[in-house]
């Protein structure tokens, strides 16, 4: 069970996983020391399970940002799924979804033709309802 201080713990690594824990301890008063032993705790009852780094996509020339509702074409998932797979370079995240499709894609390409062939690879193994992010 966490505490009020793990919880604390955690909000400070969301926004700055850098943090030393010097500071993190002083933030959530602690030592370094027992903040790095809470880390460490955490870690290691997988509570913490990684780190991470936020990209801006645009400023690495991705531009579009699609969601994309996935309508499999029949029950064997298998061929839609090796696909996504191979799909690195523009796939985020793949999320099983319940309700509305199967799946949902979200994904983030350079262009317009980037997408669209993305599109027409994609619709030999699935069909698709596409909604482009406007703003956040």
């Amino acid at each position: 069970m966490l505490d009020h201080t793990d919880m604390r713990i955690l909000e400070e690594l969301s926004r700055n996983s850098r943090i030393t824990m010097k500071e993190l301890g002083e933030k959530v008063h602690l030592t370094g020391q027992a903040a790095a032993s809470r880390v460490a705790k955490l870690e290691d009852n997988g509570v913490i399970e990684g780190y991470t780094i936020k990209v801006n996509q645009v400023k690495i020339g991705c531009f579009i940002h699609a969601l994309i509702t996935i309508y499999t074409n029949s029950p064997n998932h298998g061929p839609y799924l090796s696909f996504v797979n191979t799909q690195d370079n523009y796939v985020i995240n793949n999320y099983k979804i319940s309700g509305d499709g199967c799946y949902l894609l979200e994904c983030r390409f350079s262009s317009n033709e980037t997408l669209d062939q993305f599109l027409v690879d994609l619709n030999k193994h699935a069909n698709y309802k596409l909604s482009i992010v406007i703003n956040k």
